[in-house]
């Protein structure tokens, strides 16, 4: 029997509960499920990728077929060098699926070999973005019910501080 191993990369910057939704999904969904916090260098972030790595890793310690990394390769080369045949990407809206169906479209014409499967987040997060969250938070609001009471904690001494 093959084994379904994935990689669902992101930014996670910072992760919400839909984040962990997917996450969930794909844990039992796959045999082996990477976590890969991306690293692009045109890209601005409010947390280093080593905090975004401690985050999530502290979040999936319950899960054991789930491991977090860092990356900055091209997301087929890393899933061909972890032996992933999956990919896993969440999807929540009309225009995520535009965007995600061109990336899979390009993945695919890069490594035919490795899929792309879609899940939808639960419908309680199906709104929610980590540019929402840092804004909201960063303003003053309270969204301790679409983040992990860690990131939180994170996201109010990033921001209190810059």
């Amino acid at each position: 029997m093959n084994t379904r191993n994935a990689v669902y990369p992101g930014s996670f910057d910072p992760i919400t509960h839909g984040h962990l939704d997917v996450i969930e999904r794909g844990s039992k969904l796959f045999d082996k499920l990477t976590i890969a916090v991306s690293v692009n260098p045109s890209k601005t972030y409010l947390f280093e990728p080593e905090e975004r790595k401690i985050m999530i890793d502290k979040l999936v310690e319950k899960l054991p077929n789930v491991d977090v990394i860092i990356s900055g390769e091209l997301i087929v080369n890393l899933a061909r060098r972890l032996g992933a045949n999956f990919l896993l990407r969440g999807i929540r809206t009309f225009s995520d699926f535009e965007y995600e169906f061109q990336m899979a479209l390009t993945n695919r014409s890069l490594a035919p070999e490795i899929e792309t499967v879609f899940v939808m987040p639960s419908e309680d997060y199906s709104f929610l973005s980590s540019s929402m969250v840092k804004q909201a938070v960063g303003l003053g609001g309270d969204l301790s019910r679409f983040v992990p009471e860690n990131v939180l904690a994170c996201l109010k001494r990033k921001l209190k501080h810059d």
